[in-house]
């Protein structure tokens, strides 16, 4: 199988960006949702640890549990809670999820302001304030996301003002309910990158930390770097002959005489099979016919072939996006880290 190699160096640089404007590393929340963005919850997380993060969110429960020594403060965003932790906190989506959640547990209030996907609505926050207390729930924070922060649109101011209205509101509500002070936080990686005096208790980053941020040049310049790279080992070699084609349907037909070799990476493995004939690796390796569950060919003779090393590159030929081609990649595949800071 293919390995994953993760540049421990990338990642600290990306770290080191993202703490300039959050202005330290404590109001940063990681997102290591869908193992890591398919970088390696573990890897992820203990070099996140290692660099001084104490924050992270994740989609559920029992990824919360597998990384609960590393962290003291983890939200998960989409699970139910089954016994409460003094570290772990859980979202509120819907109001009827509230009596879901056993007594005890930590929980933030998720508000709709304009993603119309999650969340309780601004006229529902009262509501929402009454069950909770009525549950035996302890209400930390309040908290929404943005659906357009990365576009050049005036969505992003909409969704502020909603919000602030939504704070003033929660903390009114608090002081009534005797909640004590809440948490607040809205900012996703893009909206992060558009403050420009960031001032929320945290914001949650994701696909900027793993290097593969992609926002109209008019917000800014960011030399984040991709952390992960795939690379794959050669499986068989054989010499192609003129007019002879190669892999499922013989879609590629050598034009001359070429060495062929096949690699252990298809798209079982997380490579799109739309890449058939269609792909040219960072060193200019030729993909050759259709991609195959396990494995590829390419017009390579090397014993291994780092296969992308850049996911917008690699999901711009595809027709995708850089998030799905990273949380496609298969969790078996082996996660190396280079701990190298040159």
């Amino acid at each position: 199988m293919a390995t994953i190699i993760l540049h421990k160096k990338h990642y600290y640089n990306n770290l080191d960006i993202i703490t300039s404007l959050t202005k330290t590393k404590d109001k940063i929340a990681l997102v290591l949702k869908d193992n890591a963005y398919g970088h390696g919850l573990l890897e992820v997380s203990q070099m996140a640890c290692e660099y001084g993060i104490t924050k992270a969110v994740v989609q559920t429960e029992a990824e919360a549990r597998k990384i609960e020594h590393l962290f003291s403060y983890i939200l998960v965003l989409a699970d139910k809670a089954s016994t409460p932790s003094e570290k772990i906190r859980y979202t509120i989506n819907d109001l009827d999820a509230i009596a879901t959640f056993p007594a005890g547990v930590k929980v933030e209030l998720k508000v709709d302001t304009g993603m119309h996907r999650n969340g309780v609505k601004i006229e529902q926050m009262r509501e929402a304030f009454e069950k909770i207390q009525a549950q035996g729930l302890h209400l930390e924070g309040v908290f929404t996301h943005h659906r357009s922060a990365d576009e050049l649109s005036g969505e992003w101011f909409w969704q502020k003002e909603n919000f602030a209205h939504a704070k003033e509101v929660a903390k009114t509500l608090a002081c009534e309910f005797g909640v004590g002070d809440l948490r607040f936080h809205s900012c996703n990686s893009a909206a992060l990158l558009r403050e420009s005096d960031f001032s929320e208790d945290m914001a949650r980053v994701g696909i900027a930390a793993y290097g593969c941020m992609e926002m109209p040049e008019v917000f800014g310049m960011w030399d984040f770097q991709p952390v992960l790279s795939v690379h794959a080992k050669k499986n068989s070699q054989r010499v192609l002959k003129t007019g002879e084609r190669i892999g499922y349907g013989g879609t590629y037909e050598a034009q001359e005489d070429c060495i062929v070799s096949n690699y252990d990476f298809g798209y079982g493995d997380g490579f799109f099979r739309s890449l058939s004939n269609n792909y040219v690796t960072p060193k200019g390796h030729k993909l050759l016919g259709r991609i195959s569950m396990d494995n590829s060919s390419f017009l390579c003779e090397e014993e291994e072939i780092e296969i992308f090393n850049d996911a917008r590159v690699i999901a711009k030929a595809a027709g995708t996006f850089s998030y799905e081609v990273l949380t496609s990649l298969k969790s078996e595949i082996e996660r190396k880290i280079d701990a190298s800071m040159e």
